[in-house]
């Protein structure tokens, strides 16, 4: 069995001045989930989600239908219908960014390219007003699509960025960047909303603000990684870079055909796959429509509904950093399956959670943002382990279909669900069969023979 330090481009073996490059370059990869963590948090879990029903219920007919495309549709699913949507079109993307990123060696020309791409949209998103639900769900898609693909991206640079047996950590520090960042514009956001009167703001103008702030937010930050991040992910400080082939797109297609049928050849690798797509899309799904729940069914005003979600941040950064330790003890598969546990206590008590209350309100969030950052964190530096070394960014590409804000599953359940009871109860405890089923999968994954399969050095703790 290799070890960590048998590998020639492994930072044990790097001189001092290495080192400090590396951690130069982990700081730039951190500021990026600083960055475009403000999207997830401002836009995608607290302001678009009421606001973009809002303004489809101003649009809707008699009936409380709206028809984007010549599709009848519930003003109350609108929302969650985009976002869906938005992922299956990012599916796409995503794959052949990743391919075309792993091909050419452009990891961070094409992330950053997107980034920008995602902030301009959320920008845009401070003219939303009046009746313009098509304007909200084009600029979602948009913004949806750009977000997914720079993430994608970015996951391509944590196998490089430290030892297995250190990749829980710095994923999980990156988690809690991401979340501090995102809190801390939410903070100025709760007050701009809360005094919006003083600043001689609508409602309205003041929601649009917030939401446009994330996008300015997104942009300015962007510019660290683009000075700290190597070209190429995967590249060490002080390491010369294989050759890559930059080829036109109808290689780097050709290409992705061939990443797609190879993956058959590592099952094990699928197996961690498919249980992380169907746990994570509850994880997201709840987080994506806690406040649409939150302000329908429990009629929570928008702000208990940035509170919690602000809560959520603070408590989730410490959640991550916690449960990052714990998996460092007792490994980072038998972490996971004890937070999904979690998730199913939390989901069942938000269900008979009652309206109109918000210190359980905030104390439900207390509880999602303990379990959140963590399973997410070390589900990311898990997958890590299980990639061919030179696909990151292809199988990140996948894996991302079902990451923050990417989830289409379970939103098109949720939206089904509420479309045929109109009740956000039934919507929210649909989402269960997603944590009951992710359990049951990586409960079967042989994490050590599913590493050690695709030629990676294999941690203590797993």
């Amino acid at each position: 069995m290799s070890t960590t330090t048998d590998r020639p481009d492994h930072p044990a073996t790097a001189t001092e001045d290495d080192r400090r490059a590396l951690r130069r370059i982990q700081v730039g990869w951190y500021v990026n989930d600083w960055a475009n963590a403000a999207f997830s948090a401002t836009v995608l879990t607290v302001f678009l989600g009421p606001y973009l029903t809002s303004v489809a219920k101003a649009a809707a007919d008699a009936d409380g239908n709206v028809h984007p495309l010549g599709l009848s549709v519930r003003a109350g699913s609108y929302f969650p219908y985009t976002v869906s949507f938005s992922v299956l079109l990012s599916v796409g993307a995503m794959l052949l960014a990743g391919t075309v990123a792993d091909r050419t060696g452009r990891h961070k020309e094409l992330m950053c390219g997107f980034a920008y791409l995602g902030a301009t949209a959320t920008m845009g998103m401070f003219f939303l007003g009046g009746d313009r639900y098509l304007l909200g769900g084009a600029l979602l898609v948009v913004a949806n699509l750009a977000y997914a693909v720079s993430v994608a991206l970015s996951y391509a640079y944590l196998p490089g960025l430290a030892a297995p047996d250190e990749r829980d950590a710095v994923s999980s520090k990156g988690w809690a960047y991401g979340y501090a960042g995102g809190g801390l514009l939410l903070i100025a956001n709760l007050a701009l909303f809360q005094g919006h009167d003083a600043f001689g703001l609508t409602e309205g103008t003041a929601v649009r603000i917030c939401l446009a702030s994330a996008g300015l937010w997104w942009a300015l930050f962007t510019v660290v990684p683009m000075l700290r991040l190597p070209s190429r992910a995967g590249v060490l400080p002080g390491r010369a870079a294989a050759p890559v082939r930059d080829e036109p797109a109808a290689g780097s297609l050709r290409e992705l055909g061939r990443t797609v049928r190879g993956m058959r050849r590592h099952p094990l690798t699928l197996l961690y796959l498919a249980a992380f797509l169907c746990y994570n899309d509850g994880i997201q799904t709840v987080v994506s429509q806690a406040s649409l729940y939150g302000s329908e069914e429990l009629g929570m005003d928008q702000t208990s509904l940035v509170t919690a979600v602000l809560l959520v941040q603070v408590v989730a950064i410490g959640g991550a950093l916690l449960l990052g330790r714990i998996a460092h003890r007792y490994g980072a598969k038998r972490t996971i399956l004890g937070s999904l546990l979690g998730w199913v206590v939390t989901l069942a008590l938000g269900y008979f959670m009652p309206a109109h209350q918000p210190a359980w309100f905030y104390a439900l969030a207390c509880m999602i943002g303990l379990v959140l950052g963590g399973s997410q964190a070390l589900s990311r530096s898990l997958f890590s382990h299980l990639i061919p070394p030179g696909k990151e960014a292809e199988y990140f590409s996948v894996y991302k279909v079902s990451d923050r804000g990417t989830s289409w599953m379970g939103p098109l359940v949720f939206g089904l669900a509420y479309q045929v009871t109109g009740s956000y109860r039934s919507a929210i405890v649909s989402l269960l069969v997603f944590f009951v089923i992710g359990f049951a999968v990586l409960l079967k994954v042989p994490v050590r023979r599913a590493i050690e399969a695709v030629g990676n050095p294999v941690p203590e703790r797993l």
